[in-house]
Parts: structure tokens; sequence; C-alpha cells
């Protein structure tokens, strides 16, 4: 007999910290996950780029190599990051910065699309990734094994190649693993030729150690990013093309993680810490007595250091009909100004939180409700680059959420979810006062700027069935005090000042997705999502709200022989052209572009190997992606070819 994976792949069950909540005794807000193939074959430099498949999310990129997250049409802050579940600090708030997570590190990629900040406090407003690792147990004594693998791949469009190596060894009781990965890329071409200074090249990698017993368990965790980005200056020539040069940024980022959990009683504690320290430097070329950038002659435009520790406290009480959990989280923060231009002041943050969650079921229908109380302080110090004098802000927020769901049977569950979250002003939005190069601008910060609030309604009906996997969604929420940067009509030099402004703001929309196995070994995949917001003070749409977007895609597996398990599949991925713009907008058309993949499992020298190839933009179509940087100058890249090599990984 003969099995083949499932064309609809099944969460796993060991999660751990507040994030287990969504799933054991979630706030019945809609969660979508990446996994297997899908994770493997998409993974890239970027984790915005490995997970806009998913319905509802997507991928505000620069280029190929960074991508912020956008979920429901809320990017930057408004998304937050996790690593294993325990949140993820870095300048990814800025412009030009994404996460600093390698998708190709985790086991899954999970997605909450809608408010969080019950569990996690400032950052959840529009929804929340987690990237989690595999765990390093085995699940049952005869799964105990040493495993090594190995991993080089090369995508034809930007040259890029990149390789990982994984040892382990998992048992019930122990585990440890090593995994390391290294990226390197050059300029991307488009239809129309390449675009300069648009490479990167990036190393990543953890290292894990625990054990686990009757009584509990405890788990360390090491994992290092890091990377050179090339940022393609606006204006750089007419079209965007040629030998000019532009910044490059250097991220580098470690953590230390720290977890335990202990069985007293019908109380189960958890504990989880972790050190962050995350470094961001921008480098540019120095211009002679003309204007001209003098290559090789690059200086530090800015230097950033942050260090972060975090605390997270969790008791879980309960089981049956009524559960619940009783958690604290804490944090302290030092943001070091280094370089020339300081482009946010010295700065220290400390900021902490409680929260209830219960659950209470009633045969087939679950009620769910959640508060907390969160306490923030922020000291800037004083910096005569941005005018500013020292200031103390403080932060006082509450949130609460409730839902319900309830079995219809059949593999069917209507849900519905209320919650409110909040965000602070990030230290870019209160004090920066300066020229970003890599947008072309010059950005004011206001130091008035409020905390965002917002309320946020979801319903949604999920079906599960043998052959089937299917979900629709629906959700408004309106915000106060959205901040975002308006221009100003000024200039310094060349550079058009914007500063931040607030309003109340309105976002609606849905998504629906589907997996569908008809018959025989075909599976059929589909997603349709859609966003609409809206400025209400100034009564015009809000900026950069992706549009109308979906796809379909068609997977037929085989059985080869000395081949092994083999695939292949179509797809085509459209997305419409944006007519609701605000004032400042880039409009771009829409498009259709057909992508493939396919993938063997060939045995050699008594080695089974797996060899993927994913082409995207088959046809090398020219096309403008609305949540391209560069689309006002720019094509989005044309076709690329990716082929994967892999043992054991």
């Amino acid at each position: 007999m003969t099995l083949a994976p499932a064309p609809v792949p099944m969460r796993p069950v060991e999660i751990a910290g507040t994030w287990s909540l969504l799933h054991a005794r979630g706030f019945a807000l809609p969660v979508a996950d990446l996994s297997g193939d899908r994770l493997r074959n998409g993974a890239t430099v970027s984790l915005a780029g490995a997970i806009e498949g998913l319905a509802g999310v997507h991928d505000l990129h620069t280029g190929e190599q960074i991508g912020k997250p956008v979920i429901r049409g809320m990017t930057g802050p408004r998304v937050l990051v996790l690593d294993d579940g325990l949140r993820l600090e870095d300048y990814s708030w800025s412009e030009e910065d994404g996460p600093s997570i390698d998708a190709r590190l985790a086991e899954r990629v999970e997605v909450v699309r809608g408010p969080a900040s019950v569990l996690f406090g400032s950052d959840a407003l529009g929804g929340v990734v987690n990237a989690i690792p595999r765990s390093i147990f085995a699940d049952a004594p005869e799964q105990a094994e040493s495993h090594f693998g190995q991993e080089a791949y090369l995508s034809s469009n930007n040259t890029e190649f990149g390789g990982a190596f994984l040892a382990e060894r998992r048992d019930p009781g122990f585990g440890w693993r090593v995994f390391g990965l290294g990226r390197k890329g050059d300029d991307f071409k488009t239809p129309s030729g390449k675009l300069e200074n648009t490479g990167f090249g990036a190393g990543n990698g953890e290292a894990m150690i625990g054990t686990r017993g009757a009584a509990g368990s405890w788990t360390a965790r090491y994992a290092r990013y890091s990377g050179e980005f090339k940022l393609l200056e606006a204006g750089d020539s007419a079209a965007g093309m040629g030998e000019g040069g532009g910044p490059e940024r250097k991220a580098a980022d470690d953590r230390v993680q720290l977890s335990t959990t202990r069985q007293l009683g019908g109380v189960r504690f958890e504990g989880r810490g972790q050190w962050q320290r995350h470094s961001l430097i921008e480098l540019a070329d120095e211009a002679d007595s003309t204007g001209a950038p003098v290559p090789g002659s690059e200086s530090v435009q800015f230097d950033l250091l942050l260090n972060t520790v975090s605390l997270e406290l969790l008791a879980h009480h309960g089981s049956g009909r009524f559960s619940g959990t009783i958690g604290f989280s804490g944090q302290l923060q030092k943001n070091d100004t280094r370089g020339p231009i300081p482009m946010v002041p010295d700065a220290d943050v400390r900021s902490g939180g409680v929260f209830a969650i219960e659950r209470l079921d009633f045969g087939r229908l679950s009620l769910l409700a959640g508060g907390r109380g969160d306490v923030r302080e922020e000291k800037a110090d004083s910096n005569a680059g941005l005018a500013l004098a020292a200031e103390t802000r403080n932060f006082r927020q509450l949130t609460g959420s409730a839902g319900a769901v309830y079995d219809l049977h059949q593999g069917r569950k209507l849900r519905f979810n209320v919650g409110r979250a909040w965000r602070a002003p990030t230290l870019f939005e209160l004090y920066t006062n300066g020229p970003h190069l890599a947008e072309s601008r010059y950005e004011i910060g206001r130091r008035t700027l409020a905390p965002e609030s917002g309320v946020e309604a979801d319903a949604g009906l999920v079906l599960e069935r043998a052959r089937v996997r299917a979900e629709i969604n629906g959700f408004y929420s309106r915000i106060r005090d959205f901040i975002y940067l308006a221009p100003t009509g000024a200039f310094v030099g060349t550079l058009r000042v914007y500063q931040h402004e607030q309003a109340r703001a309105t976002l609606a929309g849905g998504e629906v997705s589907a997996d569908l196995k008809p018959g025989g070994s075909f599976t059929i995949h589909s997603r349709l999502d859609y966003t609409r917001g809206q400025n209400e003070t100034l009564h015009e749409p809000l900026p950069l709200i992706p549009p109308l977007r979906g796809a379909l895609g068609l997977v037929r597996g085989f059985q080869t022989g000395s081949l092994g398990t083999s695939s292949a599949g179509l797809e085509l991925e459209f997305a419409a052209k944006q007519t609701r713009l605000s004032a400042f907008d880039v409009p771009t058309a829409g498009y259709v572009l057909l992508n493939a993949e396919g993938g063997i499992q060939p045995t050699l020298g008594g080695q089974r190997l797996r060899v993927d190839v994913r082409v995207r933009n088959v046809a090398d179509r020219s096309y403008r992606d609305y949540l391209s940087r560069y689309k006002e100058f720019a094509l989005d890249p044309g076709r690329n070819v990716t082929v994967r090599i892999s043992r054991g990984i």
C-alpha cells in the first residue's frame, strides 16, 4: 500500500507559549498557515515574499530582497511578527526594511488575520505572523533518530544561489538541531532590462537544544539573521536602470530564546524569555563637487542599534468544559543612534501587560473572551540634530476580544469575533527629521501623535472534509488616530518633505480560499481577497491598499517508479487595477501571470533526493505590482526559474 501526502495539510498540535492559545482557546479569528512543499519551494530571503500566496496576505516589497507583510491592507507596525511565538523587535517598521526572519528556517508560518492585542499588546492591530521552527523532540519513542540534510538552489532571474545544512538529533526526551543557510543574489531583471543596485547577500541560521519529561521541559535557541541589501534610488535614471548606484542596508539580528514548562497539580506553567540585538546601517556613495556619486567611496548615513529583553509568564488552568489562561508579558528596550544622520533619538522603552483568556463550551457552541491591560513608557534623549529636547511619553491601554464558534456538523463551523487592538507610535513616526534616500524623501515626525486604536468585527464559515477544505471570511474595522505619511509641499534640496499625520480610517473586505481534491491524483486550489480602505477625515482612499487579487491552480501527483512521488502544477495569478487611489498613489494596471511548478524524488547512490522546479511569470510578462516600491520607475521581475535539490531537509 502506497501512502500519498494529503492535499490539505493538517495543523500540528505541539505549539507552545501564547501562540498556543489561538489554537486551544483562540478568539475565533481566522488563522491561515503555510507549510510543507508550499513553504519549502516558496521560501525566499523575504518572509513577506514567502507568505504572500495566502488569502488576505500581500507583500509590500522593495525589489526581491525586502518585503513587509500586508494583512487586510495593514502593514509595518500594524502587523506583529513573531519568531517561535516571541516578539520580533527590529526596524522593519521603517519604510525600506522587512522582518529579520528567513522563512526557510521555519517548519510552518501561521498568520492571524485580525486584531490580536489581547495576546500580544501593542502592534497586533492588523494581524500577526508567526514563523514556527520544527520541534526538536520526537513525537514517539520509535522516531528517535539522528538526521542530516543538505540543500542547494539556483534562480535564473537574478542569478540567485544558496545552500543549507541541517544536523539534528530528535528523541522523545532530548533533542538538538543546527540549521544554517546562505543566499546570494545579483541585480534582478525585468522584461525591459536589468535593474542596477538591487542585489543582496544573506546568511541565516539557528541552534537549539532541550529536554522534555513528565514534569515539564526546557529549550534554548539561538537564531541569527544577517544581510546586505542594495536599494535602487528613485530618479537614479529615467527608467530606473543604468550605471547609477544607490544606498545599501546592512542588517544583523541575534536572538537568544529560553523557554520552560512545568506541571503543578491542575495548572501548567510556562515561562519564555528572549534577548535580541538588532543592528541596521545604511551606506551611500559620497558625492563629488558636481553632486555625482563617487563609486567605491561609501560612507555611513545612519547606524542604529536596538537591544531588547522580553519575558512572558503563563498559567493554564482547567480542562473540559471550562478552561483559561492568565498571563504576563514585559519588555525592556534600548535604542542607540550612532551614525552621522540621527534618524531617531537614543531612547529607552519599558512596557508590560497582563491578560486573561477564558473558554466555555456548551455542546456545539464555544464562547471565548479575553481582556488585557498594557502600560508603556518611552524616554527619548535630547538630540540637536533632530531639534529634540529630552521627553517621556506614557501609554495606558485596555483591549478585549469576544467571540463564538458554532459547530454545524459535517465539518462545518461558523465563527464570529469582535476585538479591540492598539499600537503605540514608533520612534520614526514621533521623532524622525531627516532624509530617507531609499524612499527619495525627507521625513518629519510628529511628537504629539496619539496611539492608534481600532475595533474589528470578523465572521466566517469553515468547511473541512476528506476532499475539501474551504473558508470564507468577512471583516469591518474602524481605526481611530490612524497614522499616515503626507507630503507638505515643501522641499529640502531635491527631496519632497513628508510629515506624519493622523485621521479616522475604516477598512472592510474579506477573503475566500479552497483546496479541493475532485478525484484521482488532482488537487485544485484557489483564493480571492479584497480590501477597501478609506481615510474618513480626508474623505479619500487610504494609500497602498492592495487591489482585488486571486489565483486558481491545479496540481497533479504521480507515482513514477525510480523517480518516486512526483508532481506538476500550473497556476493563474491575477490582480485587478486599483481604481481607489489616494491623492499621492501611483496607479498600476491589472495583470495576469502564469506560474508553474514540479518535482521528482529520484534515488541516487542509495540516497533519496528531491528536485523541485518553480517558474514564476512563465510568459515573461511586463507588469507593475501595486505594492512595489519601484513601480513608479521600474517593472517587476520577469521570468524566474528556480531549481532546488535537497536531501533530508
